[in-house]
């Protein structure tokens, strides 16, 4: 990887986010020795600019940033590095350095749902229920889509809330089975509803 140290007399900003919840945990800044040390390691190292020594994020308490994988932008001088962190990331023990909980949007989850559902999907695996879905066709999926919302119309009349979610769950499942084999992704349904929200927007 070729990275620009030049432009800031040796040292690059790194960007640390983590690699499963997306969330920018802080920002330090590497030489060429810090980075060398980080690709070695796996474990993420800063050039301390106050020290003026190499530091390794969590050397005094633990909290480590276990590298996942690490880019360059386009003009090669900032890097994007994605961690697994080890507790918290801030010295107040915050778990950013912008004093934000570090957790994950639920709804990124549904891409990951259907990125397995897709696998699921090329591989056929004997024994999954999936399998059997698409094995079915899609008349049977179809189907299994409108039982599903039927019981969460059951549950949302006469029900209650915990079965409501439960049933609903199995509804938005079995739609993202539908559509898989229809070579279409959940993220169209948001582009949908995001383009409704817009000002000027007419039913078809």
């Amino acid at each position: 990887m070729e990275i620009d140290f030049d432009k800031m007399d040796g040292l690059v900003p790194a960007v640390i986010q983590d690699a499963d919840t997306k969330n920018v945990l802080m920002l330090g800044f590497m030489n060429r020795e810090a980075y060398d040390k980080t690709i070695e390691t796996g474990k993420v190292t800063f050039y301390s600019r106050t020290k003026k020594r190499l530091w390794t994020k969590g050397e005094t308490s633990g909290n480590f940033l276990h590298v996942v994988s690490v880019k360059n932008d386009c003009d090669n001088d900032t890097l994007l590095i994605q961690v697994h962190p080890e507790g918290p990331v801030c010295h107040t023990g915050a778990d950013t350095c912008w004093g934000e909980t570090n957790k994950a949007n639920p709804l990124v989850f549904l891409s990951e749902l259907q990125d397995f559902i897709e696998t699921r999907h090329k591989e056929m695996p004997e024994g999954s229920y999936t399998t059997s879905l698409f094995k079915d066709g899609i008349n049977r999926m179809a189907q299994k889509v409108g039982e599903e919302a039927l019981e969460a119309v059951i549950e949302a009349v006469n029900g209650t809330d915990e079965r409501l979610i439960y049933e609903g769950s199995d509804m938005l499942y079995h739609l993202i089975v539908l559509l898989t084999s229809k070579g279409l992704r959940i993220e169209q349904l948001a582009d949908e509803l995001q383009s409704r929200h817009k000002p000027g927007w007419k039913k078809h």
